[in-house]
């Protein structure tokens, strides 16, 4: 099953978080301005979660927020 399958079926939020939080871990390199790292690093600290962890939460939170 794909993301967009789910969207498309009409999915709970619920339903589409499972799926974006599921399955194994990939390592990816991004680039960005170290500004933006340093802020994301201190607002991750705020949540009492990791950088990365902090990262995947937005993504997930943006996805489904706009259904895409």
């Amino acid at each position: 099953m794909k993301y967009s399958d789910l969207v498309e079926d009409g999915a709970s939020d619920t339903r589409k978080q499972e799926f974006l939080a599921g399955g194994g871990m990939a390592a990816i390199t991004i680039r960005i301005p170290k500004n933006l790292r340093d802020v994301g690093k201190e607002a991750a600290t705020l949540k009492g979660v990791s950088f990365s962890a902090f990262i995947r939460m937005c993504m997930i939170d943006e996805l489904v927020k706009k259904g895409q």
